[in-house]
């Protein structure tokens, strides 16, 4: 006769499996969404940065034209009369008009400060895949620990 697998599963695996699915996986998913949002955040900053690099080494003059996405890749032309500073964003919706150095320099502090950031996400993500792995382990554990006592059962009848 074939050795089919158990039909009762213990109790304790649901719970450990439930937490693992639950608890532990959607923690994980939340940890890597919010550090996909920082690394989202550090690539607009860095294509900030460059534009500003672009327009501190331009030698054509005061005045910049560009093309300007207005949504969904529709493109108007722009004329920027004074490139000498820059608007920008520094949170809560709070714009501040800089000179071109002082938002080269705002830009890397804050590259840095979100840089900093997305290693501790990267840090907690790495923590909760381990605590996934020993769980797990843990799982296979009870698993096996479960199949040798039937065996030892059945050996006694």
């Amino acid at each position: 006769m074939a050795t089919q697998g158990p039909l009762f599963v213990d109790p304790q695996v649901q719970r450990y499996e439930s937490f693992v699915n639950d608890r532990l996986r959607k923690d994980l998913t939340d940890i890597l969404d919010k550090r996909d949002k920082l690394y989202d955040r550090i690539a607009q900053l860095l294509q900030l940065r460059n534009q500003i690099e672009v327009m501190n080494t331009d030698k054509a003059g005061p005045e910049l034209k560009t093309m300007m996405n207005v949504g969904s890749d529709f493109f108007i032309k722009a004329r920027i009369p004074d490139t000498s500073k820059i608007i920008i964003n520094v949170g809560a919706d709070v714009f501040l008009e800089m000179p071109l150095d002082e938002a080269m320099s705002f830009t890397d502090r804050r590259v840095k400060r979100l840089e900093a950031q997305a290693e501790q996400f990267t840090e907690k993500a790495a923590e909760i895949r381990a605590h996934i792995k020993l769980v797990m382990q843990a799982i296979e554990d009870l698993m096996a620990l479960g199949g040798s006592q039937g065996q030892r059962t059945q050996a006694a009848f």
